[in-house]
């Protein structure tokens, strides 16, 4: 008997690395032991990979089997590696011929099919990145990893099967065993189709527009008004303005998604941003990522290059709002556990929406609210300083009228916005490319104060507001960047008075009525 040897990916975060799995078959009493840090799916794979083997027809030694994952200081975790460490053992039994530089991710089922895993994507990039294109999967993961350019996938339902082809002897092989194929997921409707639409939103014509401002610079928002005021509406159309993400984005999205398992496997890119909406009671791992072991991601993440909306926002923990600080400036998060440390992307667009006091009346004049201006302020003041001062657009939405409300003329809808917003995002990356940046909200202070600084006299207004203490030295250079944005919808060559005066007034209108 011979070592036997195999590769699979172990992933940290979004981040794969390659996975030697030796194994030995010694000539000592039965027994099966797993080294290099396995956690408790792992452990377990020992009695799925003898089940599996024994129903497939080619049963494991019963001499002390041992199968080495390096390096051994990396932590495993997940039943993906259950078909490499049995191919890795097959292999020390001479039960089927070397298996080369392939790499195996699957889960193996009792009776020898073979299950899919999540994380599939990441797993295949990374190990097409390190050198290792062959890759074997299970049927139900196939689709997924073809996504990667450069992998040569191949799909397998049961193990029987995968060991006939790496040369197994088909005299006592189950390959008469076909488990039922699984139904794929009906497609429906256009996803595009079923969206929320602008035209729905009567009135709101200055939310309407700060909407269109947030979509076309990718600008943070927050929304404070009275219940029913058509908040969360808007914020329910905001991803419908974006733009479709391109190949690099659609894979960091797809890539998210496939690790956090919430969706079933996916057979095409996702194009379209994604809608995190997480209920104000959800905890900081919830949010911001994390859990027993190596952390994983959470709505912060699923929501990169889309949008994160946080509805009834003060009534979130303020730990977990403070939270969203750091990815809101890095567009990343960094989670650091016991276990180990893992790094998401999370460029998100966050969207806030929020009641100006605890009964949600005390909008206009207030004559119904029953709270005390002690009690508004403490309520607001739930949202941090540095959390808003890092918010672009803060906008005060009005209850709708009656005259609105009841109008038989149609709005706008949100193929006409979109088409606009495409256009000042293309002016965007026309200007900001050659410096690596794709939209107005990335752009550095050091930009926005040097190259890009709007000429003449324009930028007065901004500069007593900042001598008056009314805006912080981050504030103003949020104020120009959404004075950029408006002058690329308007097509103009850079930002006037006219569209600094009208930043200014996005951003302080909800803080003036707080």
């Amino acid at each position: 008997m011979a070592l036997g040897r195999t590769y699979s990916v172990a992933l940290v975060g979004l981040n794969g690395y390659i996975v030697e799995v030796e194994a030995d078959i010694g000539q000592t009493l039965p027994a099966f032991v797993i080294l290099g840090l396995p956690d408790a799916s792992l452990n377990e794979a020992k009695e799925r990979i003898r089940s599996a083997a024994q129903n497939s027809g080619i049963p494991l030694s019963r001499r002390k089997i041992t199968a080495n994952l390096i390096p051994a200081s990396l932590p495993k975790r997940g039943s993906g590696f259950d078909l490499s460490i049995a191919m890795a053992v097959l292999l020390a039994a001479n039960d089927v011929r070397p298996t080369g530089r392939h790499v195996f991710i699957a889960e193996l089922g009792l009776d020898g099919r073979l299950r899919p895993v999540r994380g599939i994507l990441p797993a295949v990039m990374a190990a097409v990145q390190a050198g290792y294109p062959d890759v074997v999967v299970a049927q139900a993961n196939a689709a997924e990893a073809g996504l990667v350019p450069g992998a040569r996938v191949s799909g397998y339902r049961t193990l029987a099967r995968l060991a006939f082809d790496f040369g197994a002897d088909p005299q006592d092989l189950a390959l008469d065993f076909e488990p039922d194929e699984e139904e794929p997921d009906e497609e429906g409707a256009d996803p595009a189709a079923l969206a929320p639409d602008m035209c729905d939103v009567a009135g709101q014509t200055e939310g309407r527009r700060a909407l269109e401002v947030a979509a076309a610079g990718a600008h943070h928002v927050l929304l404070s008004g009275p219940p029913g005021a058509g908040k969360t509406m808007l914020a329910e159309r905001l991803p419908g303005l974006l733009p479709d993400l391109g190949d690099r984005e659609a894979m960091e999205v797809t890539a998210i998604h496939s690790l956090s398992a919430l969706t079933s496997a996916a057979v095409t890119l996702r194009r379209r941003p994604p809608y995190e909406n997480p209920h104000h009671t959800a905890t900081a791992a919830a949010i911001i990522g994390g859990g027993s072991g190596l952390p994983r991601p959470g709505a912060a993440s699923r929501a990169h290059r889309g949008v994160l909306f946080l509805d009834e926002a003060p009534e979130y923990e303020r730990r977990v709002l403070d939270a969203l600080r750091q990815p809101l400036e890095s567009g990343e998060l960094v989670i650091h556990r016991s276990a180990g440390t893992a790094a998401y992307p999370a460029r998100f667009q966050l969207v806030l929406a929020a009641n100006p006091c605890p009964c949600g009346k005390a909008a206009g004049k207030g004559l119904d609210c029953t709270c005390t201006p002690m009690m508004r302020r403490r309520y607001f003041a739930r949202l941090s300083g540095p959390l808003l001062d890092r918010v672009d657009i803060q906008l005060q939405v009005e209850r709708v009228a009656l005259a609105d409300f009841g109008q038989t003329r149609a709005e706008e809808g949100t193929a006409e916005i979109a088409a606009r917003v495409h256009r000042a995002r293309e002016i965007q990356l026309e200007r900001l490319g050659p410096l690596g940046l794709e939209t107005n909200a990335q752009v550095p202070g050091r930009v926005l104060r040097g190259v890009l600084r709007p000429a003449g006299t324009n930028t007065r207004i901004l500069d007593h507001a900042l001598e008056r203490g009314a805006l912080t030295a981050r504030g103003y250079d949020r104020v120009l960047r959404l004075a950029w944005t408006l002058a690329d919808l308007a097509g103009r060559g850079s930002p006037g008075a006219d569209e600094i005066g009208q930043a200014l007034g996005l951003r302080q209108a909800a803080a003036a009525a707080a």
